[in-house]
């Protein structure tokens, strides 16, 4: 997509209202199917949850009320094709489903990563998804929907994020007795700064799992460091 056509101006709903934001900002995927690319990340506020290694705890109050038109401007702006909504937990404001939406109509590569505690129904199915199941870990596993598995779609990723070889053995067991859809890929990440990574590659190399392994790019990079 040429940069012309990404500044092309599109008409927005006027139903589109505001959301509440945290930060938008440039800077590399580093996670999922889009790791690499440059990628506009929109930060929206607010989370129900309360993982225990919560890395992005900033995002939970506070933030600037901002119009989603003027918003889709912001991120036209920056003249590239990706975008991720995340936050905290975007879904937990309703107008991000119209966000998502609107980022589509312009031909933008969207991705949405969500905790997978609320319904993925509304998501428009253009959306990239990227849903976080909670191991027990992390505190928050009681707040997983499982049910939104059965709405993901070929292209979809399901990412956990596990802390210990307990929370590797319940990742295994939770695919085994809910399979993922055809086409929907289990990503297994470790706890920054709490799981060694070599232990984790090591123990799904051992259990020849049916997964992949990642870590935060963008940690590597720059580490802890907010808007990065």
């Amino acid at each position: 997509m040429s940069g012309s056509a990404l500044h092309k101006p599109a008409r927005v709903r006027p139903e589109a209202g505001r959301l509440r934001l945290t930060e938008l900002f440039l800077s590399l995927q580093g996670e999922a199917a889009q790791v690499g690319w440059p990628t506009v990340f929109v930060r929206l506020t607010g989370c129900p949850l309360r993982c225990r290694w919560c890395d992005t705890e900033y995002s939970f109050t506070g933030g600037e009320s901002v119009d989603i038109g003027d918003l889709l401007a912001q991120v036209a702006a920056f003249g590239v094709r990706h975008v991720c909504v995340t936050g905290g937990e975007p879904l937990a404001q309703p107008g991000c489903t119209v966000l998502l939406r609107e980022l589509c109509d312009r031909g933008l590569s969207v991705s949405l990563e969500t905790s997978g505690a609320l319904d993925l129904a509304a998501v428009d199915p253009r959306v990239s998804i990227v849903m976080d199941l909670k191991a027990p870990g992390s505190g928050e596993a009681q707040r997983n929907r499982l049910e939104n598995l059965a709405q993901l779609k070929p292209g979809d990723q399901v990412k956990f994020v596990l802390a210990d070889h307990s929370d590797f053995e319940w990742a295994l067991q939770t695919l085994r007795e809910h399979p993922l859809p055809r086409g929907v890929d289990a990503l297994f990440s470790p706890v920054h700064g709490e799981l060694e990574p070599r232990m984790l590659a090591d123990w799904i190399v051992a259990a020849r799992a049916p997964v992949r392994f990642q870590m935060q790019l963008h940690k590597v990079l720059w580490g802890d460091v907010p808007g990065r």
